[in-house]
């Protein structure tokens, strides 16, 4: 591990214990989800971190207005299944992970990706990536179980998309 790796490593593990850069694990509904991607980890990276581009590749995803800078405190508004959603990204580890989160008609959510390079046990020149998500708010806790499937599906649709277009592109 290089020393820029170690301390990528090192302020990903603060971060996770900060708050607004880690789900709410009090949470009514809190989803964790993962793939594995064949393609190497800058395109999945560059694709995932490509906020503007979403739509393009993402049916699920109608519109995206992000002006950048892919940076803490830089906010983009996406429209997805009908939700007209502003986020704020809270954490950028570049090829490691991604925070965003934002309050959206009343649910707090909190989106964590994170990206891990495979090595020759798990398949050379793949990618793990993980995504969890935390919903909190008063729709939550109305319908807690219709929420989270509705997150879960959500997640693995986008996961699924990713991946095929990561592949794609390789």
């Amino acid at each position: 591990m290089t020393a820029d790796n170690t301390k990528n490593a090192e302020n990903a593990k603060s971060a996770k214990n900060t708050p607004g850069h880690c789900v709410d694990e009090d949470a009514p509904v809190v989803v964790r989800l993962s793939t594995t991607v064949d393609a190497p980890l800058a395109t999945v990276w560059a694709l995932h971190t490509d906020i503007g581009s979403w739509a393009d590749w993402n049916p699920d995803i109608e519109s995206v207005d992000f002006g950048g800078p892919l940076a803490p405190g830089a906010s983009f508004r996406w429209l997805t299944h009908g939700l007209d959603i502003t986020s704020t990204i809270r954490e950028v580890v570049p090829g490691e992970r991604i925070v965003w989160g934002g309050p959206a008609h009343g649910i707090e959510g909190v989106h964590v990706w994170t990206f891990e390079e495979n090595g020759e046990e798990t398949g050379e020149g793949t990618v793990t990536v993980r995504t969890e998500e935390s919903w909190a708010g008063a729709p939550v806790e109305e319908r807690p179980e219709e929420m989270r499937e509705a997150l879960r599906q959500s997640l693995e649709s986008w996961l699924g998309r990713l991946r095929s277009e990561a592949e794609r592109r390789r």
